[in-house]
């Protein structure tokens, strides 16, 4: 069953899923993150990130994931080091390239493995200022 703030996302955002162009260097479709509902999967940011938005998100991503995901992104926070958990590499621009945004806010609500979601604690804007500045790490 979704929960409601997943099914209420889907909803007021699908309008927004745009169907991003494919490289013509890959012949095989983005991996999708076992899990996530393709109609997630498919959409694409439709919030436009400020100073503000951002300056928030970097202190969210401080409290709730810089434990395993590390501050500077690369996967290589205390807790994961100390558990020996294999994390994403958020500044490698590849591994990047095979999540959707979609994908990344599913997650992030969610959670994923042993990672807790954000669930009911952010607001749907906060999830997506959370997947471009995880996307920032990349740049």
């Amino acid at each position: 069953m979704i929960r409601p703030i997943v099914a209420i996302s889907a909803l007021l955002l699908f309008g927004y899923a745009v169907n991003l162009p494919q490289s013509a260097s890959t012949q095989t479709p983005p991996v999708q993150s076992p899990g996530v509902p393709a109609e997630i999967a498919k959409m694409a940011n439709p919030v436009k990130p400020t100073p503000e938005s951002q300056a928030y998100a970097k202190k969210m991503f401080g409290y709730d994931c810089a434990m395993c995901h590390g501050e500077d992104g690369k996967g290589k926070g205390d807790l994961a080091v100390e558990t020996k958990l294999k994390m994403i590499d958020f500044t490698n621009p590849e591994t990047m390239k095979a999540y959707t945004d979609g994908e990344m806010f599913y997650v992030i609500q969610n959670g994923k493995d042993k990672m807790p979601g954000e669930g009911d604690r952010a607001k749907v804007e906060g999830l997506w200022n959370m997947v471009t500045y995880v996307r920032s790490f990349a740049k």
